[in-house]
């Protein structure tokens, strides 16, 4: 821990400088009430990388950069050349950058040193890639890789919606699918609250689509969106009451964050094997060919 926080530290958030689009780096977890860039909690260890960047409109920029252009031709009685045109724009940029106010966005993720997870807050997968960049940059090597199944878990929810009898008993279908056709530029059909063993759904399924997002039900723990890429959305624990929120909101901060954190992981450590199971289990030559460099 004492040597990944100083990892971290080498790469620690520092505003946007006067000319700088954006910066990048890492902050406490737990914001005001923590030093600490790591927050750990068992074997899970919490990270978060704060991003700031200038707000600037194209439009903005557009605007000055032609008001510049006009000025030159109607006095100079010439056209600006694309070269000259360049350059008025980086010097229009130059002098906007240090008017420009700015935004920052903070991305969480955790490690699971037991299971040899690193697990990130989003449903973007560009934001993910680029969350894992910046920490394999920070820490000088990162040897990850997406989870590779042997089944595809389009195909194996698609017969989860075909016949409900297929569905694992631990499992339960809710209220909302994607559905898509397995042609390059296919149909895609959003089905939100509804019922979906109802017929109009299994038309759709005889007609060849397949499943991309199902919303699922996990041992009346959990409720989620799971899609083709293994990525869950719209996660609700479903087991904490009211009354348990309003004790939470009576507690410090950090013991809230901490019992939250432990949820969450605890919940995650049980069900991430499960899918993987339910999905026909993780291919572990691919992981032995990635691992050796191979492209796969």
């Amino acid at each position: 821990m004492d040597e990944l926080e100083a990892l971290l530290q080498g790469h620690v958030f520092q505003p946007c400088g006067r000319l700088e689009m954006n910066s990048q780096g890492w902050v406490a977890p737990l914001g005001k009430e923590g030093k600490s860039l790591l927050h750990g909690l068992g074997q899970c260890v919490l990270l978060c990388a704060r991003k700031e960047e200038k707000i600037l409109p194209t439009s903005v920029i557009r605007d000055f950069v032609n008001e510049r252009l006009e000025e030159i031709e109607s006095q100079q009685l010439r056209k600006v050349r694309k070269q000259e045109r360049e350059a008025i724009r980086d010097a229009v940029l130059q002098e906007l950058l240090p008017r420009a106010f700015t935004r920052s966005n903070y991305q969480y993720a955790y490690l699971d040193l037991s299971h040899g997870w690193l697990l990130v807050d989003t449903s973007s997968r560009k934001k993910a890639e680029e969350f894992v960049n910046f920490l394999r940059q920070s820490l000088g090597s990162l040897p990850v890789i997406s989870p590779k199944l042997r089944d595809s878990p389009s195909r194996v929810m698609t017969q989860w919606l075909g016949n409900r009898s297929r569905c694992p008993e631990d499992f339960e279908l809710a209220d909302a699918c994607e559905l898509v056709e397995i042609a390059m530029e296919g149909s895609v059909v959003n089905c939100k609250r509804q019922d979906l063993l109802a017929e109009e759904i299994h038309a759709h399924l005889e007609a060849g689509k397949l499943v991309s997002r199902l919303a699922l039900r996990w041992q009346s723990h959990l409720s989620f969106v799971v899609d083709e890429d293994l990525v869950l959305r719209r996660l609700q624990f479903l087991e904490i009451t009211s009354d348990q929120g309003e004790d939470f909101v009576s507690r410090d901060r950090v013991v809230r964050f901490d019992a939250d954190f432990a949820l969450m992981t605890g919940e995650f450590s049980r069900l991430l094997p499960r899918l993987f199971q339910v999905f026909g289990g993780e291919d572990e030559e691919v992981y032995q060919q990635a691992a050796l460099g191979i492209a796969v």
